[in-house]
């Protein structure tokens, strides 16, 4: 067998949508783990549309990234032409290599007029020797373009459905228990707030909490405590009833799954939104991936599926399930954040689902989770409005966004009551693009795979929701909590809150 004395290396081309494992920017170099999950985000959509995914931004408040598609263009056209120029000398390096196959002549330079084939032979040599260093130079290029390309595409927030308003207010789609709030009396300031309920009635230690982990944390006692244990077993009960699978999730994440499924380790304001568990040096020399507290069980049920492929007739896949949550920003202190309405920890039911891409799947599982929050909400007795959330309410992963608010006695001088409780969210394929979800449709159909589409919703937030409940049930006559109805199994026959004596 002939041996060149010469070996030109053909690295495998890199595919322009090819997708490299990485983390959003904002995590730093460390969260380019190999573990991550490879993310198939649709960039060609992106590149075809750059001012409709700067609107996006620009609409959805994410301001830093509206110029983000303009720069992946641009960044694309270095690739094609980094590209051109690498088949030229790919093409050159081939031909090469059939000269100097056909050659009789491997080694030594021959004397010129003897042999023109030896001189050939060392000039083509060098030639490929060239060639072979610029090749591995536009390769590294074009990886790096490519990285540049997908750290800007990732960052970049899902579209934003036609029915999501562009104004900066709610719209109203509807109301519940109107006329369940008891009119308003002396008492109201000192009595309608959960915190003087909670602390008189010895429910609530938020002192003790305080000196134990810092404002924003609490203490649950008493009959608060089997509150909280109520609400989470009817809101698991309701949602199994409509044939949800409980699961019940980990709360500490990779940091790149929180950041795939759209949780940045900081907001657009650069507040800090996620908490982050410190690695031993050991395993930061080891590059083993950090880890995070989940802010919602939304992520840790859309890494369940990660990197694997569900049958579409297996689709919906619905579960939901009880977690505690982790928000490290928990808002300024004040009034407005007053008691449990804004905390860093917090147990909260979430439903989630994988369901087949496409309008009509995701909106009957979309309003299917809707029905379940407005049945709870109404079955508790407390006073609700529904709302389509407005764009810039949205976030990364969203698509679009319906919350349910309920009444709060004392924030009456605050968004005239009203506080959210509930959220749900059609996410499309934006998670399972970044977690390579994917599924795999029948024989015969145009496409063998495609991305699922998810769909999320809190089906009952504890801390808000007991508060709620400790004001609206006040009763002033008797001086005491009245429990709704629906909780009473899971109360060990208390139906009222009273006073220790």
């Amino acid at each position: 067998m002939v041996k060149w004395g010469l070996q030109v290396s053909i690295p495998k081309r890199k595919l322009f949508n090819g997708h490299a494992n990485r983390y959003l920017s904002q995590c730093g170099p460390r969260c380019r783990d190999s573990t991550a999950p490879k993310t198939y985000i649709n960039r060609k959509h992106v590149r075809q549309n750059p001012e409709l995914y700067s609107q996006n931004c620009l609409e959805r408040k994410y301001k830093a990234q509206s110029d983000s598609p303009f720069k992946i263009v641009k960044l694309f056209d270095k690739w094609l032409e980094s590209q051109k120029s690498t088949r030229e000398r790919r093409e050159k390096r081939n031909a090469i290599r059939t000269q100097l196959s056909r050659s009789r002549t491997f080694s030594g330079i021959q004397e010129e007029g003897q042999d023109g084939n030896g001189k050939q032979k060392t000039q083509l040599l060098e030639e490929a020797q060239d060639l072979k260093k610029q090749l591995s130079a536009s390769e590294a290029l074009e990886g790096q373009l490519d990285n540049e390309i997908e750290d800007l595409a990732i960052t970049l927030p899902n579209l934003t459905s036609d029915q999501t308003p562009r104004r900066d207010e709610p719209k109203v789609l509807g109301h519940g228990n109107e006329h369940s709030n008891p009119p308003s009396t002396p008492h109201d300031r000192t009595w309608r707030n959960h915190v003087h309920i909670g602390r008189e009635f010895d429910l609530i230690d938020f002192a003790g909490a305080a000196t134990t982990s810092g404002w924003g944390w609490y203490y649950l006692k008493n009959e608060a405590a089997s509150l909280e244990r109520a609400l989470v077993q009817y809101a698991i009960k309701v949602a199994v009833q409509h044939g949800i699978t409980e699961v019940t999730p980990p709360s500490m994440v990779y940091t790149h799954i929180a950041s795939r499924c759209g949780f940045q380790p900081r907001d657009q304001s650069g507040e800090q939104q996620v908490y982050g568990i410190q690695q031993s040096g050991k395993d930061e020399e080891k590059g083993k991936p950090s880890y995070s507290l989940a802010g919602t069980a939304e992520i840790p049920f859309a890494g369940m599926k990660a990197n694997t492929v569900i049958d579409r007739a297996d689709l919906p896949i619905r579960v939901v399930g009880s977690s505690r949550c982790y928000r490290a920003e928990a808002g300024a202190r004040g009034v407005e954040t007053k008691g449990l309405y804004r905390v860093h920890e917090f147990t909260k039911v979430e439903m989630f689902a994988w369901t087949a891409p496409g309008a009509e799947n995701e909106d009957q599982i979309f309003h299917s989770m809707v029905a379940i929050q407005k049945e709870v909400l109404q079955n508790l007795g407390l006073r609700w409005r529904h709302l389509e959330m407005p764009a810039k309410d949205l976030g990364a992963s969203a698509f679009r966004k319906q919350d349910f608010e309920v009444y709060f006695p004392s924030r009456r001088e605050i968004d005239d009551g009203w506080g959210e409780v509930t959220s749900a969210s059609i996410c499309t394929d934006y998670q399972t693009r970044r977690l390579n979800t994917r599924v795999r449709n029948p024989a015969g159909s145009q496409a063998k795979m495609d991305f699922p589409s998810t769909v999320n919703g809190t089906a009952l937030a504890v801390p808000r929701v007991l508060a709620a409940i400790l004001e609206n049930g006040w009763d002033d006559e008797e001086m005491c909590v009245r429990i709704p109805e629906v909780l009473w199994p899971w109360m060990d026959g208390v139906q009222a809150i009273k006073r220790k004596r």
